[in-house]
């Protein structure tokens, strides 16, 4: 149980960044930002949803869905944390042997002493019953004085896991599977990387966010692990009986000018290419859904919708189902990890491909970051445009990907990749 405090801040952006670098001087600490331009459709809640200085811990690399079931079961209480990618080995008869630099669990949460929801110019504080308010009051205090770290990190120099003539050699591979029957669709990535690189993950994340303002941000830490996420896309979230998940297929760069922008974003709209491989996922993910839904609630709320980003024009659909009444939320995840964005279909023989094909352990790119409410309500988004970064071996890493069908080419789902990874190599390489 815990007790809540509530303030009404005028200059509410200074205190979101000095929460940030407050929260980022303890061992466990998640911040979720949540705002963006243009929100409609995205069933947006807080401006920013942070938890710092971990009470108690769950890491997990077996039966992880039934574990965190329990630890939120026992706790009844906040937690936040990740699913990485190869939860898929649990869940299904699958194996990851790839390069792996930074070895995460392939599930971590904590329940966080401190809770800051932020909402328009509203604060409020969750903090456990038998902390005096003093304390909290004291804490308050402490990060409306908290100074930014000027520190900037050196630039780093990212190499490509792959050259070009590699890439689209494995896409001409990929492509033959496709006209064999053996899928419709694979989401094929590639990883860039550095050693011994030092970076400060805090302004690193803040330089990634002002240039990109991603809906689904955030900034995780666990000890010398930090997770740096621009991240636009939803995986699933909860609320209530609600479900609702919201895949990304389809992308544009943003124009020079207004006339060049509107004329990109209505190719993206009325590009059969991407109509097709969103419509794909489309599907996958209502089946998904099916498996924990109750009759005939599973319905295309949105599709093709176009949302336009800092960077990017996205084609995000939107689909919802209502939870059965006997279904445990933890199911949810279950039967719908990993999502159909970045993986393929269908869903099991694409994630034999990609293990097959691609040359890294995705590990937590591809995986999911997020938090639970006390009541069971949750939030995850899909951990792309993110940087990676192991503090003490200096590796720093970052993933793009993009779907493969049978009428894609590979020039150009080669550019798209350079596209979602401009942003991050701009940032590292300031």
């Amino acid at each position: 149980m815990r007790q809540i405090a509530t303030y009404h801040i005028a200059n509410v952006e200074s205190f979101k960044q000095n929460l940030l670098y407050w929260a980022s001087q303890f061992q466990q600490t998640a911040s979720y930002i949540g705002d963006t331009a243009e929100e409609n459709g995205l069933h947006m809640k807080y401006d920013m949803l942070v938890g710092a200085d971990s009470m108690s811990t769950l890491v997990c690399n077996a039966d992880s869905f039934s574990l965190l079931r329990s630890f939120h079961d026992t706790k009844k209480d906040w937690i936040f944390g990740f699913l990485s990618y190869d939860l898929k080995n649990e869940v299904e008869d699958l194996q990851s042997n790839n390069t792996d630099e930074l070895n995460l669990p392939n599930l971590y949460f904590f329940q966080p002493k401190w809770v800051f929801e932020i909402i328009g110019n509203d604060i409020s504080i969750h903090f456990p019953l038998d902390t005096p308010r003093k304390e909290m009051k004291l804490i308050f205090k402490e990060i409306m004085l908290t100074k930014n770290d000027s520190n900037s990190s050196s630039a780093v120099n990212m190499n490509s896991r792959i050259s070009k003539s590699e890439y689209i050699s494995t896409f001409n591979k990929l492509q033959e599977h496709i006209k064999r029957g053996d899928i419709y669709e694979v989401n094929f990535c590639q990883e860039y990387f550095a050693k011994s690189a030092e970076l400060n993950p805090v302004n690193t994340f803040r330089n990634l966010y002002e240039i990109s303002n991603s809906p689904f941000s955030a900034f995780f830490r666990t000890n010398d692990f930090y997770l740096m996420s621009a991240s636009p896309e939803r995986f699933v979230k909860k609320f209530g009986n609600t479900i609702i998940s919201q895949p990304i297929k389809g992308t544009r760069k943003r124009g020079n000018s207004v006339e060049e922008d509107l004329k990109l974003k209505e190719e993206l709209r009325q590009c059969p290419k991407e109509q097709s491989e969103n419509v794909m996922i489309v599907d996958l993910v209502r089946n998904d859904l099916s498996k924990t839904a109750g009759k005939s609630s599973v319905k295309v709320e949105e599709l093709f919708g176009i949302y336009s980003f800092t960077q990017v024009h996205q084609m995000i659909s939107t689909i919802t189902s209502e939870l059965k009444d006997d279904i445990h939320w933890s199911e949810v995840l279950k039967t719908t990890f990993p999502m159909g964005s970045m993986t393929g279909s269908p869903k099991i023989r694409a994630m034999q491909l990609i293990e097959e094909y691609e040359t890294f352990k995705r590990g937590l790119y591809s995986g999911s970051v997020g938090y639970l409410t006390p009541n069971g309500d949750f939030d995850f988004n899909v951990i792309i445009r993110s940087i990676l970064y192991n503090t003490t071996n200096g590796y720093v890493s970052l993933a793009v990907g993009s779907a493969i069908t049978a009428n894609a080419k590979g020039d150009d789902e080669y550019a798209e990749c350079e596209l979602k990874a401009k942003a991050m190599l701009e940032v590292l390489n300031a």
